[in-house]
């Protein structure tokens, strides 16, 4: 079984898939400026066990058109698709204070602002409306908590937690005292 070793590595993109049919690959980028994706050097996979020169080449509507050193066909591009791409963490550069790289969130309590424990940080989604949280519950199951500053108003790294403010309804069904009775009156609630 391999062990996680991506602590001192932060990921900064994911391939695609290939991008035509000599050995070019698409990146979802993960840096601030999309074609940084290749500016720190060298890049790695998730063990640090292959290493691969990346040259961005171009961009297109959302993603990075690369190469990396090697792979010069079709197929091979393929065979790298899905494949998450780090950097050694030291040559990334600092953050400010509200930001965060994804994987120092991973693993994080997650609490309510009234310090209910709700699980743990799994991951950090991005669906295109803006990142979500994905909290692995402590009962089962997971939830996605939107990454704003009014829903998850406190990341602290030294403690290791996060405090979320759920809006109402995200982590329980909405009832009829949470809408008011004058939905009631008007026949607009069905719960």
């Amino acid at each position: 079984m391999k062990r996680n070793n991506s602590i001192n590595r932060v990921c900064v993109g994911r391939i695609a898939g290939a991008h035509g049919v000599q050995g070019l690959i698409r990146i979802n980028s993960y840096t601030e400026d999309p074609m940084d994706v290749a500016a720190y050097g060298p890049v790695t996979d998730e063990y640090g066990e292959r290493m691969f020169e990346l040259e961005a080449k171009r961009m297109t509507k959302t993603q990075v058109v690369a190469r990396i050193k090697g792979v010069m066909d079709r197929n091979a591009a393929e065979a790298l698709q899905g494949l998450r791409i780090f950097i050694l963490r030291e040559v990334m550069p600092p953050t400010a204070d509200d930001e965060f790289y994804c994987e120092d969130l991973i693993g994080l309590a997650a609490e309510t602002v009234d310090g209910k424990s709700l699980g743990s940080v799994l991951s950090l989604q991005e669906f295109g409306a803006g990142e979500m949280l994905e909290i692995g519950r402590r009962r089962g199951g997971t939830t996605l908590v939107p990454f704003t500053k009014d829903v998850v108003p406190q990341v602290d790294l030294e403690t290791k937690r996060v405090v979320i403010d759920p809006p109402i309804g995200l982590l329980e069904p909405i009832t009829k005292e949470d809408l008011g009775s004058s939905l009631e009156e008007r026949g607009e609630y069905n719960g």
